[in-house]
């Protein structure tokens, strides 16, 4: 029975091209899975776009002084092409930007706004008195609570990947004109997550089957307790509220959008609206998005899974029309040559960069192979060209062309006759009848590195095949034994076309036109020997050119100057911050301190509340060592702190000093004496 599937990956934000990292994570699994429901016949649509909104779109368009319609347009183009030539079989590739999108989205703020599932609430939040508008979360920058880092994100840091919010960052300054941000008060609607954390817990509990990784951060987040979170947000580019929304709440819209991660995801739903525009019923997408007999299926990276796990189910769930995701298969990350991959310092494979140079094909298996299924993983350029030049080489191309020539050589381009099954003939036809089964099993439970495997096992037997069998000797001594052979041999590689046609399709399509057959077969077509005795095939194709190590060379040698180039920067930012004059050092007042008291903030993980004894006075100092200290184990120890740092307010609670740590392998250790001397002695 067919199934009725709706698959979606993550919109790649247009603000830069695909990289390897992305393909990874989110689009060659989901592409895979998408070609294998095809071949079975199951009514699939797969639905991806650009990502147009957000503050990642305004950075680059203010650094580059352009508009940020002319950046989403130009790489809009560049992501898409790369796309198609990658191979990514989309039925329809939207933009968030687009007219269709932005009614969507409102009338889906609408909808939640009239049932009442907005809180309105006044804040006071971050402005640049510079720029005169409201900084968003990765408008600000400043200094880490949890490692030091002095250029963390308002959402994040990016040194040590700690979630964080504006508010907790020490000495925050605006990302955009430099200066420090004032509080200035503003309005925003807010979802609340905590109410409804009980709902979301038990329909989290009914997939028991989900990734593990997936599981165990959405769980995360529910220890921590969830928190309302702001849908709305001060800017000047993204979708605006709804103009009557805004009205009925006694609010000025002007400057106010969506919250980019409320609009996002619902670009899934108006590309599905867009789609169906294009088949000549509009009304189509309610087929897929309304009808509970929907499989839908988010493909995402891990840093996407709160969104797609928690919020947007939650939304759709509010919103009372939609069917929620059966699965949102989320990736690890995925490095390169060791180390992480970064946009920032052009320390990436792109996408439409490698596609100047190398055939898709190579990198979808070398990436498929090494997908980072459950744990990061690493890309390395000479893994690639091995996996290229010894397996779809050596092992799938051998077995192709060898096959091929045979044939044409003494059968005059004819599948002969086969004849008595030998054992060994009889267990090649066994493993090809049964492949079909175990590795489409395999594709539709999101193993995509068994798929590799499988599939190339099964090549690696049919070349054993051939050397067993000896054709060439056959060929005189037993012509019938030969003949199946060669007869066996053929209907192995239109088999092999098949089953790899989802992870490899220009190849796969290559053996097709070989074999010469006219149309795509079906998934379940691989079961059996379909090609008659007589069929004729063409000359075998080249199906992969060796990869030499003068081309592999180049490519490691530019990773290689841009480490080199991070490295100088790094070295000479450490030289510029160990020469400083004694005048500067004379400016911080540092003591030693007793913890009298410490617990956690509630709703954090990493936060812990200090009363410390500072000579004659006491005072309450918030510092990021959850993680690494129990409470308890603090209370009268003695602790360095800088005295005199400004106080700020990190979760409501004035935090009046820095506690010094020192950091080795991502773990965190306090400073302290080796005496028990007075609280407040003065270090100099």
């Amino acid at each position: 029975m067919s199934q009725k599937i709706l698959v979606t990956s993550a919109l790649p934000y247009a603000n830069g091209p695909i990289h390897l990292g992305h393909l990874a994570g989110a689009y060659l699994p989901a592409d895979i899975f998408v070609r294998y429901h095809r071949l079975k016949g199951n009514d699939i649509v797969y639905i991806c776009g650009s990502d147009e909104h957000g503050v990642p779109i305004m950075l680059r368009a203010r650094a580059e002084n352009l508009e940020p319609q002319q950046i989403v347009d130009r790489y809009h183009a560049i992501i898409k092409d790369s796309f198609e030539k990658f191979g990514m079989d989309f039925d329809y590739y939207g933009r968030t930007s687009a007219e269709i999108h932005h009614q969507t989205s409102q009338d889906f703020f609408r909808t939640l706004d009239n049932k009442n599932e907005f809180i309105l609430k006044n804040e006071n939040q971050l402005f640049d008195p510079e720029a005169g508008i409201f900084l968003a979360d990765r408008f600000v920058r400043g200094t880490c609570p949890k490692c030091g880092y002095e250029d963390a994100y308002g959402d994040q840091c990016e040194n040590c990947g700690t979630s964080l919010s504006p508010a907790d960052l020490i000495n925050p300054r605006s990302a955009i004109t430099n200066a420090k941000p004032v509080m200035k008060e503003t309005v925003h609607w807010y979802l609340s997550l905590e109410k409804y954390q009980p709902m979301l817990e038990k329909w989290i509990d009914e997939h028991p089957d989900w990734k593990p990784n997936a599981l165990g951060q959405i769980k995360s987040w529910f220890k921590d307790g969830l928190k309302d979170r702001a849908m709305t947000r001060d800017l000047p580019w993204g979708v605006e509220i709804p103009e009557d929304v805004a009205h009925k709440a006694g609010i000025d819209s002007k400057g106010k959008v969506l919250y980019v991660w409320f609009d996002a995801p619902i670009g899934y739903i108006s590309a599905t609206r867009e789609w169906s525009v294009k088949q000549g019923d509009p009304e189509l997408w309610k087929k897929y998005w309304q009808q509970q007999d929907t499989r839908l299926i988010h493909f995402i990276g891990k840093d996407n899974i709160v969104f797609h796990c928690i919020i947007f189910p939650l939304m759709l769930k509010l919103h009372g029309e939609y069917v929620l995701p059966e699965n949102v298969p989320a990736n690890e990350f995925l490095n390169l040559e060791g180390d992480k991959l970064s946009t920032s310092r052009n320390y990436a494979v792109w996408l439409d960069e490698y596609l100047q140079k190398f055939e898709p094909d190579s990198l979808r298996y070398t990436l498929a192979s090494i997908m980072p299924e459950t744990k990061d993983a690493d890309f390395s350029w000479k893994d690639f060209q091995a996996r290229h030049n010894n397996e779809l080489a050596d092992i799938l191309g051998n077995f192709v062309n060898r096959s091929f020539i045979f044939c044409h050589k003494y059968y005059e381009g004819k599948v002969p006759a086969i004849g008595t099954l030998s054992d060994l003939d009889k267990e090649l036809i066994n493993r090809l009848e049964n492949a079909a089964d175990k590795i489409g099993s395999i594709i539709d439970s999101h193993q995509y590195k068994n798929y590799v495997r499988e599939v190339m096992d099964l090549t690696r037997f049919a070349n054993k095949y051939f050397n067993d069998k000896e054709p060439w000797k056959a060929r005189k001594e037993n012509p019938e034994s030969c003949a199946t052979t060669i007869h066996l041999c053929i209907q192995t590689v239109r088999i092999l076309g098949i089953l790899f046609d989802p992870l490899i399709p220009f190849s796969a399509q290559k053996i097709r036109k070989s074999l010469n057959i006219a149309e795509q077969e079906s998934w379940d077509a691989a079961k059996t020997l379909t090609l008659k005795t007589g069929h004729s095939i063409s000359t075998a194709a080249i199906l992969f050119t060796k990869i030499e190590d003068d081309v592999i060379d180049a490519e490691i040698s530019r990773l290689q100057q841009v480490r080199e180039a991070k490295n100088k920067n790094n070295k000479k930012e450490t030289d510029e911050k160990a020469m400083i004059e004694i005048d500067d050092f004379a400016k911080l007042d540092l003591r030693v301190v007793k913890v009298l008291d410490a617990e956690k903030i509630p709703k954090t993980s990493r936060l812990l509340k200090l009363k410390v004894k500072n000579g004659d006075e006491e005072r309450t100092i918030v510092s990021g060592i959850a993680e690494h200290y129990n409470p308890d184990d603090l209370i009268g120890k003695n602790v360095v702190i800088i005295a005199n740092l400004k106080p700020v307010q990190l979760r409501g609670v004035e935090s009046r000093g820095m506690i010094l740590t020192a950091e080795n392998n991502g773990e965190l250790s306090l400073l302290t004496v080796m005496k028990d001397i007075l609280p407040g002695s003065k270090i100099s």
